[in-house]
């Protein structure tokens, strides 16, 4: 298959320096938690990632994990789309793997940081996609029962063995960050990104404190779930659609749907309006406002919503005012 990028593709995209590193990232991201697994459609999946780099986003965050129930078919299956015409890009690209989460049986491959399993499952995720090297390779989630020395040390062996540019943290609080930062500045591993979960109705990183030692300290944040699971888009201004995540039974999400929540997102829906933007613009503008955040990672499950999302970038900009009845609202 002939796959021809459009060559205007870095007009339309924003990039900006991964915390104080060389390496810049696409104002918006292409996660593949969702909707790249086994029970996807490929057609689809292959449109929107053509369509993601037809937008300038050049940046692919996968995981191991990605592609429940079958772990790593999101990975095998971006690993046929690169076969299928985009392998020529490789060097266009910033493709992105982690390793933490539960991953194959026993001990080696359940949720931890060993040297073992972090190095072990590298070398899958390099299988599966066909790639020589990552080019940010995370730890996934903190573990607590593996010395931090440890994961820092195979984090740091795996870039001297060239199958990994930089590294990365996952779903680490700012104390477990400033620890890592610690052990990687002292071994000189080019240790750049945090990826915390981030939203307007989840605002933890700020009561943490971990955008502010981010922005200080160099290392740049990539924040997943921008859109809380669909809660910021227009999809539940009105009830729960019955195609939506919730109405298909997702209860973890349905749970948090209060009336409440409803009324605060038709509020945050008319200042959207009002500046010109759907909900769920404004809210990944609201993301990039914070100025820690290197690039927001959205999922998608059409190229539409891509090309929506990608949308955000016209109007980046909030005045004190919009941002004072934003925190109120919040």
């Amino acid at each position: 298959m002939m796959y021809t990028p459009d060559e205007n593709r870095y007009e339309k995209m924003i990039y900006t320096h991964c915390g104080k590193s060389g390496l810049r990232l696409p104002k918006i991201s292409l996660g593949f938690w969702q909707n790249f697994g086994y029970q996807s459609d490929f057609a689809n999946m292959e449109e929107m990632v053509h369509t993601a780099f037809d937008l300038g986003i050049n940046h692919f965050d996968l995981a191991n994990n990605y592609g429940n129930p079958y772990n790593g078919s999101a990975e095998e299956n971006f690993g046929r789309i690169l076969d299928r015409g985009m392998r020529p890009f490789r060097d266009e690209m910033c493709i992105s793997t982690k390793a933490g989460y539960e991953m194959w049986d026993g001990p080696f491959g359940d949720r931890n940081g060993s040297r073992k399993y972090l190095i072990a499952s590298l070398d899958q995720s390099l299988k599966r996609m066909k790639l020589d090297y990552v080019d940010i390779f995370y730890h996934h989630v903190y573990d607590p029962d593996t010395p931090l020395e440890e994961t820092a040390s195979a984090l740091d062996q795996v870039v001297r063995q060239g199958k990994a540019l930089y590294v990365g943290i996952s779903n680490y609080n700012r104390e477990q960050t400033a620890k890592m930062q610690q052990l990687l500045t002292e071994l000189k591993t080019p240790f750049i990104i945090n990826q915390p979960s981030y939203s307007m109705l989840n605002r933890w990183i700020e009561e943490d404190g971990l955008d502010d030692y981010a922005f200080e300290n160099g290392i740049g944040l990539a924040v997943f779930s921008p859109l809380s699971q669909g809660f910021l888009t227009d999809r539940y201004l009105h009830g729960i659609p019955k195609d939506s995540r919730i109405g298909k039974g997702n209860t973890w999400l349905g749970d948090q749907l209060s009336e409440e929540l409803v009324v605060k997102l038709n509020c945050l829906n008319d200042i959207a309006s009002k500046r010109g933007q759907t909900l769920s613009e404004m809210a990944l503008a609201w993301c990039l406002s914070n100025k820690a955040v290197t690039t927001v990672l959205v999922g998608a499950s059409s190229p539409e919503q891509i090309r929506t999302n990608t949308a955000c970038l016209k109007n980046l900009d909030f005045s004190e005012d919009e941002l004072a009845e934003i925190r109120a609202l919040l």
